[in-house]
């Protein structure tokens, strides 16, 4: 048995989609949404096209095996930048790898490169895998603030 190679992780670009597309359309049905390659595609183009997000890609070789995608925003009471890592999804069959690792571990070096002073994201709360991650990653969970959402 071969073991395991050396997980890398590179900024993705349009040259990425194919990779990057079914990784996208498996995390959004992970999240009981309609399965949308096509969509996903648009949306993603449009990310990336526009400057509108950072993704990282995950790789073992040629095998893509999960991403994360990093939305800018801004702290007014800091006045300075923040980083929403808004999705973050390892294909099931690569997990208990540290890709998810892998994957944290890059975005907040480019968070830090970026002059960005904090990231942020949300989980739903039965997703206890991944709190679990982020807690052995270094993430805190918020115990000063409440998140309310309006539909629109």
């Amino acid at each position: 048995m071969m073991p395991p190679r050396e997980i890398i992780v590179n900024r993705a670009t349009m040259a990425d989609l194919d990779c990057l597309v079914p990784l996208f359309d498996e995390y959004r049905r992970f999240y009981r949404q309609p399965a949308d390659p096509e969509g996903a595609r648009r949306f993603l183009s449009e990310r990336m096209e526009n400057g509108q997000s950072v993704i990282f890609l995950a790789f073992d070789g040629a095998v893509a095996l999960g991403f994360t995608q990093l939305y800018p925003s801004f702290s007014s009471g800091a006045m300075a930048p923040v980083l929403i890592l808004n999705d973050l999804f390892v294909a099931s069959q690569s997990r208990r790898r540290g890709v998810g690792s892998a994957l944290l571990r890059t975005a907040a070096h480019y968070g830090r490169s970026a002059g960005a002073i904090r990231l942020v994201l949300s989980t739903e709360i039965a997703n206890t895998t991944a709190q679990s991650l982020y807690e052995r990653t270094g993430w805190k969970r918020d115990t000063v603030f409440c998140v309310y959402q309006l539909a629109l």
